[in-house]
């Protein structure tokens, strides 16, 4: 409790030189700045005259720190325009300029209130703590008289020092309340708003967020390689093996015919093993995605297609690795969709980038319609776009066409 009080009053002492140091910034400021606001000085002026008020604001968040629990951060832009009428313009727009001015127009008379009260009643408070002694120090004239209270007798003395050691802790307290709330203010004015900090957490969390899709999609690449370049590998290998294996056998005539149909059938399990890792590649991350992008990629697959698809794919430059994959297997779920259960005879598919950085995905069939929105195929494709803050919305009328349309509001 000693500690915290002796904090605050120091908090509270050392207001006062703030608050004429603030005092003289403003009053200078202002007129400084009115006075060359008609001349080109007067940008010049503004800009000086807010960066002592942004130094001494920097300072009263540093003395906060003496009382309150947590640091107060800085509310300004980490990057300002470069002329200096643009830098101008941009603090003066900016909140928290007006926000430092404020707390500086008011820290004097403020500081000065709550000072002399926390002086007053803690001198006050140890007088009459310390009533005793100074009784018996005076002359014997005015030995009952402090001036501020009358000790006669030593009961009195002792009654007065008893009475003002009950009303220390209170009166401590109320220096940390003033303290404190003076701080708090300070806080509440040269802190960022709530405004800004959900801005900041809004700009922190897309910029996580984006970091964390930029790592699942570099992930799923890596394995991706690992299984190309190592289990897939590895298959190829025992594939040729075996083969080899089986030509040594037909060289031994009949007696090794049951030999050979062994081996005959672990080929067939092995190739079979193979076109199911290389699926399952595909599935991850598709080989062809990384190396040609989604340009490419979309080629190899509607050559693939067993329907007629018409492309309409409009890429000037590759996109981001999260937004092509995600792509891909948008159209890829959506063809897949249309062979099994459209029962279609075309189907469009069309990607193009627009000019407010968004891309658009479009892939139209003419077969019956009617597919559900919210089946486990659309409801993990939505998921997928939606983690990219995009959208994706189906139209299927029963008797058709229906229509998968997807847009991503990301830069190209």
């Amino acid at each position: 409790m000693v500690e915290r009080t002796v904090r605050s009053l120091r908090y509270l002492l050392l207001g006062l030189a703030a608050g004429v140091g603030a005092l003289v910034t403003v009053v200078a400021g202002v007129t400084g700045c009115a006075v060359l606001a008609v001349t080109h000085l007067g940008a010049p002026a503004f800009l000086a005259t807010t960066a002592v008020a942004r130094r001494l604001a920097g300072l009263e968040r540093r003395r906060a720190g003496l009382v309150l629990p947590d640091a107060v951060p800085a509310p300004y832009p980490l990057t300002e325009a470069g002329t200096v009428l643009a830098r101008a313009r941009q603090r003066a727009a900016h909140p928290a300029t007006w926000r430092d001015a404020a707390w500086l127009t008011i820290l004097f008379p403020l500081a000065l209130v709550c000072a002399v009260v926390a002086v007053v009643v803690l001198t006050v408070d140890l007088a009459a703590l310390t009533s005793p002694v100074w009784a018996w120090a005076l002359p014997p004239a005015r030995r009952g008289d402090l001036g501020f209270i009358t000790v006669t007798t030593l009961p009195r003395r002792a009654l007065t020092a008893l009475a003002a050691l009950v009303a220390l802790p209170v009166l401590a307290r109320l220096v940390r309340a003033l303290a404190t709330g003076q701080a708090s203010l300070a806080a509440g004015l040269l802190g960022p708003g709530r405004t800004q900090r959900l801005t900041e957490r809004t700009d922190h969390l897309a910029r996580t967020r984006s970091r964390a899709i930029d790592a699942q999609a570099a992930e799923l690449r890596r394995i991706e390689r690992d299984l190309h370049d190592g289990a897939q590998a590895r298959i190829v290998a025992l594939g040729m093996t075996l083969a080899l294996a089986e030509r040594r056998l037909k060289a031994l005539g009949p007696a090794a015919a049951q030999a050979r149909a062994d081996l005959a059938a672990a080929r067939a399990e092995v190739n079979t093993a193979l076109d199911e890792l290389r699926h399952l590649v595909r599935g991850i991350h598709p080989p062809i995605l990384t190396d040609r992008g989604l340009d490419g990629a979309l080629t190899a697959l509607l050559a693939d297609h067993p329907l007629p698809v018409t492309p309409d794919v409009r890429l000037p430059h590759r996109l981001a690795p999260a937004l092509e994959a995600a792509a891909y297997f948008l159209i890829a779920e959506a063809l897949t969709n249309i062979t099994k259960h459209a029962h279609a005879t075309t189907a469009t598919v069309t990607v193009h980038p627009h000019a407010d950085g968004t891309l658009t995905v479009t892939v139209t069939d003419d077969g019956r319609g009617g597919a559900d929105p919210d089946g486990p195929g659309l409801t993990g494709l939505r998921r997928r776009i939606e983690a990219l803050d995009g959208t994706l919305t189906l139209t299927s009328p029963t008797g058709g066409p229906t229509t998968v349309h997807a847009e991503f509001p990301c830069a190209l």
